[in-house]
C-alpha cells in the first residue's frame, strides 16, 4: 500500500534530495513550508519528517506529530444518553439499497454484520430483514466513553432486581413460620398424649419437656453471645476489644452515597464516619432525616446528660472522692443530684445577700425592656414576604456619621472641592479645613492674582484718602473701579496715575479764575502724594518681604526633595557603596518656614488623587 501512494524515486532525484537537504542546512536557500505556512527545521530526522501513509499526503508536513484539535475539544458528558438498542416501529419487510446484504437491516454493513451467516443472504430472498438499530457514531465518544460499561445505565432497571429479593424474603419468612407453627402443634399434641397414658409417664414427659426447655435457652444464649464470638482466622480477642464495630446492613444506602458533592460532608473512609449533615441542602429539619450525621446521633437524646455525669465523677475524682460512673452509677448519679440542689441553693443564697447588701430588688421586679423601650402607637403591617402593607416603615440609618450638618455657614460638604492636590469647599472654593465661608467674594479672590489684589487694595485706599467735601463717589462707582483694576497691572496703574496728576496740574496752572483755588489745590496734591508715596512703599516693602518669604519657602521645598531623593537613593544602594556620613543628621529647631515648606512639599499618601501630582 506505501508503494502505491509513494512514488519510486530514481538515483538522480534522490542526489538532488539529499543537495537540498544540506543547502538548508547551510541556510543557503530557505526551509520547507508545510500546508499551514510553518518552517520545517532542516535538521529534523527523515523518520520524523515523513508522515505516515494512512495520512494520504505527498507534501512536506508536520500534522502528524501534533496534537489534532479534533482529540482536544471531544470531552465526554456523563449525563448525555446515546440511543442505543433497536429502533421501534415496524421491520422492513423487503430488502432496501445500502442494507446489509446478509440479514437487510439499515445498520450496518455485510463485514460488521453479527448475526448468522445465512446461506443465502436477505439481499436476494428479501425475507427475515433484521431490525435496524442506533449505531453511535465513534466521533460522538472519546476512547473512554465508548469503553464505558454504565453508560445510558437505568436506574429504574435493578428495581426488578430489588423486587425478586424481597419476593424470596418473604417466602422465606413464611416458610419459617408455618415451621414454627407446625412445631409448636406437634409438641402440643405430644403433650397431650403423654398426659392420657399415666402418672409414671409424667416424670419422663416432664423430663422431655425439660430438655426442650434447655434446647430453647440454649438456642436463645447462642443469639445472645453470638456476637461476642471470635470469628475463624482472625487474631483479634472480643473480651478485650474496646472499639465498636461499624456495621451496616448490605441493604441500606452507604453514607457517602447520600450526596455526592465532594464539598459535601466530609466522609473519612478508615473509620467509616460522616460527622457532618450531608443532607443540609435539603433544607429539612435534622429528626426528620433518615440520617443526619453522626454527631447529630451522638449529641442527641440521654448523650449530653450522661456526658454532663461523666465530667461529674472525672471533677470527684481528682477531688479525693471515690467515684466511678460505670463501678457504681448508683452512687454517681445520687451525688450528682445532690450537686445540683447545692449548686442552685449556694446561687440563690449568693443573691439574696447581693441584694440585701447593695439593693435593687425592685429594678428585678420591673417589666421587661421590651414592654418598657418598645412601647409605641406607630402601626406597621407586614405581608409574608416582609413588604408593608399598611403604616410607615421604619427608616434605615445610612450612616453613623451626621447628615446635612453644613459648620462655618458653609452651604457644601468638606471634600466636594478639589484644586491642585487639596480638597476643600464647593460654596467658597476655600482648601482650609473648618474655615468660615466667604461665598462668591471668596471665590473671586482665589480666582485673582496676588499682584491684582494689592493694586485694587492700592487703587481703593486712594479712593478713600482723596476723597473730602467736593467728591462724592457712590459705592456703585468704587466697585465697578475695583472690577477694572483687577485685570491691569502695577505698571499700567502707576502710567495712568501720573496722567492723571499731570492733567490736574495743567488745568491749575491755566486756570485764572482765582489764586486761592490753585494753592488749595496744590496743597491737596501735595499731601496726596506724600500720602500715595509713604503707601507705595509701604506696599513695596509688604510685597518684597511677601516674595523674600516666598523664594525661601520654595528654597526649602527643594531642599527637602533633594533630601528624599538622596535618602531614598542611599537607601537602594548596597551599605558598603553608602557615603559616610550619609545616615547622619543635624537635629535643630524647627523654624516656621520650614514646616509651611514641609505642609506644601510632602505627599499625602491618603489621598485619592495624590497619584495625579506625581503625574
Amino acid at each position: 500500500m506505501s508503494n502505491a501512494t509513494r512514488k519510486i524515486k530514481t538515483r538522480e532525484e534522490i542526489r538532488k534530495e539529499k543537495e537540498l537537504d544540506e543547502a538548508r542546512k547551510r541556510g543557503t536557500i530557505p526551509a520547507e513550508v508545510d500546508e499551514e505556512g510553518r518552517d520545517i527545521n532542516p535538521h529534523i530526522p527523515q523518520y520524523i519528517k515523513d508522515a505516515p501513509w494512512y495520512y494520504k499526503t505527498d507534501k512536506p508536513t508536520l500534522r502528524h506529530q501534533r496534537v489534532q484539535d479534533d482529540k482536544k475539544q471531544k470531552v465526554d458528558d456523563i449525563h448525555k444518553t446515546l440511543r442505543k438498542g433497536i429502533i421501534r416501529g415496524k421491520t422492513a419487510t423487503r430488502y432496501r439499497k445500502g442494507a446489509c446484504q446478509n440479514c437487510g437491516s439499515l445498520s450496518h454493513t455485510k463485514k460488521e454484520c453479527v448475526y448468522r451467516p445465512r446461506r443465502v443472504g436477505a439481499r436476494f430472498t428479501g425475507q427475515d430483514i433484521a431490525p435496524d438499530e442506533y449505531i453511535p457514531s465513534d466521533s460522538a465518544v472519546t476512547f473512554d466513553g465508548k469503553r464505558d460499561r454504565w453508560a445510558s445505565y437505568d436506574v429504574r432497571h435493578h428495581q426488578k432486581v430489588i423486587d425478586e429479593f424481597e419476593k424470596v424474603e418473604r417466602e422465606k419468612r413464611r416458610l419459617q413460620a408455618e415451621k414454627l407453627r407446625n412445631e409448636a402443634e406437634e409438641k402440643k399434641k405430644a403433650r397431650e398424649a403423654n398426659a392420657g397414658e399415666g402418672g409414671g409417664d409424667s416424670s419422663s414427659s416432664s423430663d422431655d419437656d425439660d430438655d426442650d426447655d434447655d434446647d430453647e435457652d440454649d438456642e436463645k444464649d447462642e443469639l445472645k453471645y453470638a456476637d461476642s464470638a471470635e470469628m475463624a482466622g482472625s487474631k483479634v480477642d472480643t473480651k478485650r476489644r474496646i472499639t465498636v464495630r461499624n456495621l451496616r446492613i448490605r441493604e441500606d444506602t452507604a453514607k457517602y452515597l447520600l450526596n455526592l458533592d465532594p464539598n459535601s460532608a466530609h466522609y473519612d473512609p478508615k473509620t467509616r464516619s460522616m460527622r457532618a449533615n450531608p443532607l443540609a441542602h435539603l433544607g429539612v429539619p435534622e429528626k426528620d432525616l433518615p440520617y443526619a450525621g453522626d454527631n447529630f446521633v451522638r449529641y442527641s437524646g440521654d448523650v449530653p446528660k450522661v456526658a454532663e455525669k461523666q465530667v461529674f465523677a472525672w471533677d470527684a475524682a481528682n477531688k479525693g472522692a471515690e467515684l466511678h460512673l460505670q463501678a457504681d452509677p448508683t452512687k454517681a448519679e445520687l451525688m450528682h443530684k445532690q450537686f445540683k440542689v447545692k449548686k442552685a441553693n449556694f446561687q440563690e443564697d449568693q443573691r439574696k445577700s447581693i441584694l440585701e447588701k447593695y439593693g435593687g430588688e425592685t429594678h428585678l421586679k420591673a417589666p421587661p425592656k421590651e414592654l418598657l423601650m418598645a412601647q409605641t402607637e406607630h402601626y406597621v403591617e407586614y405581608s409574608q414576604t416582609g413588604r408593608v402593607i399598611k403604616g410607615k416603615e421604619k427608616p434605615k440609618v445610612l450612616s453613623r456619621y451626621e447628615e446635612d450638618v453644613y459648620p462655618g455657614n458653609h452651604k457644601s460638604i468638606w471634600g466636594s472641592y478639589w484644586v491642585d492636590g487639596k480638597w476643600g469647599y464647593a460654596c467658597c472654593h476655600s482648601t482650609e479645613r473648618n474655615s468660615y465661608c466667604t461665598g462668591e467674594a471668596g471665590r473671586r479672590a482665589r480666582k485673582a492674582k496676588p499682584t491684582d489684589l494689592l493694586a485694587a487694595k492700592m487703587d481703593a485706599g486712594e479712593k478713600v484718602g482723596g476723597s473730602g467735601s467736593g467728591d462724592t463717589t457712590t459705592a456703585t462707582t468704587t466697585t465697578t473701579a475695583s472690577d477694572e483694576t483687577e485685570s491691569k497691572s502695577l505698571v499700567d496703574l502707576h502710567q495712568e496715575r501720573q496722567r492723571r496728576d499731570g492733567g490736574d496740574e495743567a488745568d491749575g496752572s491755566s486756570s485764572s479764575s482765582s489764586k486761592d483755588k490753585k494753592k488749595k489745590k496744590k496743597k491737596k496734591h501735595k499731601k496726596k502724594r506724600s500720602k500715595d508715596s509713604d503707601d507705595d512703599d509701604d506696599l513695596d516693602d509688604e510685597m518684597a518681604a511677601a516674595r523674600k518669604k516666598e523664594k525661601r519657602i520654595q528654597e526649602l521645598i527643594d531642599k527637602q526633595k533633594r533630601a528624599d531623593e538622596a535618602n531614598t537613593r542611599y537607601l537602594q544602594m548596597d551599605e558598603r557603596d553608602r557615603p559616610f556620613n550619609s545616615a547622619r543628621e543635624d537635629y535643630k529647631e524647627v523654624t516656621e518656614e520650614e514646616m509651611e515648606a514641609y505642609r506644601r512639599g510632602r505627599q499625602r499618601t491618603e489621598d485619592p488623587m495624590a497619584h495625579f501630582l506625581s503625574k
